[in-house]
């Protein structure tokens, strides 16, 4: 959702102060009757001004209470996601240890293992060509040399290499 509020706030403030111009003209014009055509024209503007800068201010309000919710929302996942992270440091480490060696037993470059990673992470050739500065044709050359050296079939077996016993399913209890 995009974030209006502050265009939304101008305009209510506008508003009222077209309102308060309108209640000075009326007041002004000094009329001897309320029922003239003119001062109802007047009086519909003022109300439907007064009304709109509410709606405006409510949505502001609404704005800013969804922006603090959502704000909030972030602050758990993130933490929430560091807390995984810290858990789940020493894997990670030794995953990427892993992986390592086993880039080592393919003898890929390190441009190779740049790709791979990528690859893995589930980049597309576009992406990655975009992330390493070079060109999608490269970068499918590298990811053509990093299947025959690995003997894999491809981006989803290169993945499933080393991802396929880390994601196992739970066995479902009866």
């Amino acid at each position: 959702m995009t974030d209006r509020t502050p265009d939304d706030r101008i305009v209510a403030w506008l508003l009222l102060i077209f309102s308060a111009a309108a209640v000075t003209d009326v007041v002004l014009d000094a009329p001897d009757t309320i029922f003239s055509f003119h001062i109802l024209v007047e009086l519909v503007l003022i109300v439907s001004s007064l009304a709109a800068a509410a709606f405006l201010f409510r949505r502001v309000r609404a704005s800013r209470q969804q922006l603090d919710e959502t704000r909030q929302a972030l602050g758990r996942e993130n933490a929430e996601a560091r807390a995984w992270r810290r858990r789940a440091e020493h894997f990670i480490r030794g995953l990427a240890d892993e992986m390592d060696a086993q880039f080592d037993a393919w003898q890929l470059t390190l441009t190779e293992r740049e790709i791979a990673l990528f690859l893995i992470k589930g980049f597309s050739t576009r992406d990655i060509a975009y992330l390493t500065g070079r060109s999608e044709r490269t970068v499918r050359q590298h990811a053509i040399a990093i299947y025959a050296k690995s003997e894999l079939g491809g981006r989803a077996e290169l993945a499933a290499f080393f991802l396929e016993d880390l994601l196992s399913p739970t066995p479902l209890k009866p």
